[in-house]
């Protein structure tokens, strides 16, 4: 019963970390960054504003789940991915307060040219621990990737 109680605990804890990544980039970026971004100029290839927000809410809950697989890791084994998913999800984190709350285009690329190779370390090292774990997660290395041409295109039509 213990058991079960730590890993109930484990998982709640993963899914406030991740939603709550969600919950602060809405707080400190999305809202206040809605009208700017529908009157900047995007490929024809976005997605309409709508499909954002439930993609997002489907890839976090798929992360929080991905790092509670490796956290039920022994400790020795799990310091690597997990330090490695904390930097991921920093960046990730950073990325709608620079995009839509500052309206900085040029450093939201940045960050996310940075986000995409760390992610791609997070991926490897959960794959390495628990292949579903790393499975869970590239759907959101797919659309991380989608996400940097879409912030690349928009950055080059409104420059």
């Amino acid at each position: 019963m213990r058991d079960r109680f730590r890993k109930l605990t484990a998982l709640l804890a993963a899914l406030l970390l991740c939603y709550g990544v969600a919950a602060i980039g809405g707080l400190l970026g999305a809202r206040s960054g809605a009208r700017w971004y529908a009157d900047l100029e995007k490929p024809p290839w976005t997605p309409p504003a709508w499909v954002f927000g439930p993609v997002w809410m489907v890839l976090y809950g798929m992360m929080a789940a991905a790092v509670w697989l490796v956290w039920l890791q022994r400790r020795r084994r799990r310091a690597a991915p997990i330090v490695a998913f904390g930097v991921q999800l920093a960046l990730n984190a950073a990325w709608t307060p620079l995009f839509f709350g500052l309206g900085r285009v040029d450093l939201a690329l940045i960050d996310i040219v940075l986000l995409l190779p760390a992610l791609a370390v997070t991926v490897w090292l959960f794959f390495r621990h628990r292949a579903v774990a790393g499975l869970l997660l590239v759907p959101y290395l797919l659309w991380a990737g989608f996400a940097a041409a879409l912030n690349f295109a928009i950055w080059r039509l409104n420059a």
